[in-house]
């Protein structure tokens, strides 16, 4: 398949992979490098990318995964929107089996809650125009990957004066998640993997504070896995040769400045809230993003009354430790046991971006053992 098949070729693979191990010889201690996005970590596990780095490589799974660190306090303000009379509740699919504190959206579907997967905010739009007798409300979240589409639904919903139509938004922005894990002493990494799909819509820019003040090397990759491969091998170059840069492998995609359009409707009808709670990580200050004043006939928050109710994840639940990278999948107690896909604990293990999930679906049991040893032969 064109455009595909090229970034899979086995000769390439085999090059890069040849290349990587050279590095990694030169540089010979530990080195800790964090893929931020969710996409990447499930790109990783399908194409077998961690079984052929060097033994002294170990790549980390970042928080870049939204429906992983939407905390349980605000699913449960969705699932409480939800259960108004005469609304309906439109979200992405993969929201939908997320464990609240007493439920699921899926489950208060089917206890008969007006609960609608939709693949696009503008598909609530439509429901909004076929039923101006109901509130219609989406339940908006992501990073600014999806910040747009939902602002320009909500311009799109000013222009036409649809007045049964409001977000619930609980996007968040990447920089300062970044940033936290970063001024984590727990947490000590060398490198980052950048978010691609991130980056179409900011650019690479705003990771210049990563080099600048932290000394660290950034690579925005693509997905591909000569996209990755091409990455890490960007990130150990940089390593031998002691420079810290912002690099974009993902250059036939990414600008430098992002897509101004996208940024633009962001910004005009979102504003940063002071303080966004994150699962695993805490508040986060000037992190998530909230509908501005001038547009507040939309927002779900101030349209109905919430609990607005910070609450703890389950006790055997480790996604907080494995969002921040403290933790592997396979050392949660409860990975694969009474936490699988069918019956998720967590939200790690039910996104189609979480990194539990990824370890599940591409073979946990190989996965736990080979890591087991590489862990071993580390120094």
């Amino acid at each position: 398949m064109k455009y595909v098949d090229e970034f899979r070729e086995p000769e390439k693979a085999a090059a890069l992979t040849k290349e990587i191990t050279k590095l990694g010889q030169q540089l010979e201690k530990p080195i800790k490098i964090m893929e931020v996005c969710g996409g990447h970590t499930h790109s990783i596990f399908k194409y077998g990318i961690e079984d052929i780095l060097p033994h002294n490589l170990e790549l980390i799974h970042g928080p870049g995964c939204p429906v992983c660190v939407m905390p349980k306090g605000r699913l449960d303000d969705a699932i409480a929107i939800s259960q108004h009379d005469n609304v309906i509740l439109a979200t992405f699919g993969d929201t939908m089996r997320v464990p609240g504190s007493h439920t699921s959206l899926l489950q208060a579907k089917a206890r008969g809650a007006d609960i609608r997967m939709v693949y696009s905010p503008l598909d609530s739009l439509q429901i909004a125009r076929d039923n101006p007798d109901k509130e219609i409300v989406f339940f908006a979240l992501g990073f600014e990957t999806t910040a747009p589409s939902t602002a320009l639904t909500i311009l799109q919903a000013a222009a036409e004066n649809i007045t049964n139509f409001s977000m619930f938004s609980n996007h968040v922005l990447v920089i300062p998640a970044l940033e936290a894990l970063l001024d984590n002493p727990d947490l000590q990494l060398d490198g980052f993997i950048g978010p691609g799909h991130v980056s179409m819509v900011i650019g690479t820019e705003p990771y210049e504070f990563i080099s600048h003040k932290y000394h660290k090397p950034i690579v925005v990759s693509g997905f591909e896995p000569l996209d990755i491969l091409q990455s890490i091998w960007m990130l150990l170059q940089q390593l031998v040769e002691s420079r810290c840069e912002v690099e974009n492998q993902y250059n036939r995609l990414v600008e430098p400045a992002g897509n101004l359009v996208a940024l633009q409707a962001i910004n005009q009808v979102f504003t940063v809230r002071e303080n966004f709670d994150w699962r695993g990580l805490g508040d986060i200050p000037k992190s998530g993003l909230k509908i501005r004043p001038e547009y507040a006939q939309f927002d779900a928050e101030l349209k109905f009354t919430i609990p607005n109710l910070k609450v703890s994840d389950h006790k055997a639940c480790q996604c907080g430790e494995i969002l921040k990278g403290t933790l592997k999948p396979w050392q949660c107690k409860v990975f694969g046991t009474a936490c699988t896909p069918e019956t998720p604990i967590g939200t790690c293990m039910v996104s189609s971006e979480g990194a539990c999930a990824a370890y599940y679906k591409y073979g946990r049991l190989a996965t736990m053992s080979k890591k087991a040893a590489k862990i071993a032969l580390t120094p």
